[in-house]
């Protein structure tokens, strides 16, 4: 099967493209989850001269709420609406796109109303009908992460709700592994390499990808130490970009920290991945 990426590119903010021949991969950053408004601040800014410095290109995430938390005790975040005009916020003074996860039609409505560039549809939620369609309908880009349940052709059928819908061409898919055993998942590259030869712009989620699901009993785990191995996997591989998540110290952070990549790493991680797009492609 053919690997060549037939999609056009998509061009997904200032400065910033999804896809196209031999194209540099498109990083999507942030933390998990908005702890703060300062907290935010502090990560976008930093995030934002890190990928000057490497000469990457970026989109910024975070999401307003995790619906979907091992313990109904743990932190969700500060709502639709706060964190979206928040995220906006931070997209129109660093000249940046932003993203977000929305979980309901409503939700989506909101943060396509506060000027959020991206919606991602979450991996649990990528075949819910109704916000599949109402995030097409709002006329923003659509980031649909690709089920733990699904097979790299599964896809196909979210992509034509999307077209149908209105979405056109303007959505994309992430890899974020897939169901392997007992708290554990496990990232096939090739599902990448079908994917993009279906015809679909292809994200790898590095840090997702490391997750081990409820594998602290009451929280999620993982292996965030492995996310740089996988993310240069996907990129030797072929893909149009990479999602990662990153935090100042993921020791204390409020969701997902032992999955994301310390703040201070980034800058290397990203200059090790563009060499390993320019050895792929020279």
């Amino acid at each position: 099967m053919p690997t060549e990426l037939p999609a056009a590119p998509l061009s997904v903010g200032p400065r910033a493209t999804l896809g196209g021949a031999g194209a540099t991969p498109l990083f999507i950053l942030g933390p998990c989850v908005i702890e703060g408004e300062e907290f935010l601040w502090r990560h976008a800014r930093a995030i934002h001269e890190i990928c000057a410095a490497a000469g990457a290109a970026f989109v910024f995430k975070a999401s307003y709420d995790k619906a979907n938390r091992t313990s109904g005790k743990s932190f969700r975040g500060i709502g639709v609406r706060a964190g979206c005009e928040l995220l906006a916020a931070v997209g129109r003074e660093l000249g940046v796109a932003v993203t977000t996860d929305v979980h309901a039609p409503a939700e989506a409505e909101v943060a396509a109303e506060c000027g959020v560039d991206i919606l991602q549809i979450p991996a649990f939620l990528c075949r819910q009908t109704d916000l599949i369609e109402t995030a097409a309908r709002t006329g923003r880009i659509v980031n649909v992460k690709k089920g733990q349940f699904l097979a790299p052709w599964d896809v196909a059928p979210i992509a034509e709700k999307l077209r149908a819908a209105g979405a056109g061409e303007r959505f994309f898919f992430t890899e974020r592994g897939v169901t392997f055993g007992y708290n554990n998942l496990v990232a096939d590259m090739r599902s990448l390499a079908w994917m993009r030869a279906a015809g679909f712009l292809t994200v790898f989620d590095a840090t997702h990808s490391v997750q081990r699901p409820g594998g602290g009993g009451d929280r999620t785990t993982g292996d965030g130490e492995l996310a740089p191995v996988l993310a240069r996997a996907a990129v030797a591989a072929g893909c149009d970009g990479i999602f990662l998540e990153t935090h100042e110290n993921p020791a204390v952070a409020l969701s997902d920290g032992p999955n994301q990549v310390p703040l201070d790493q980034l800058g290397k991680l990203l200059a090790t991945l563009l060499r390993v797009h320019e050895a792929a492609h020279r």
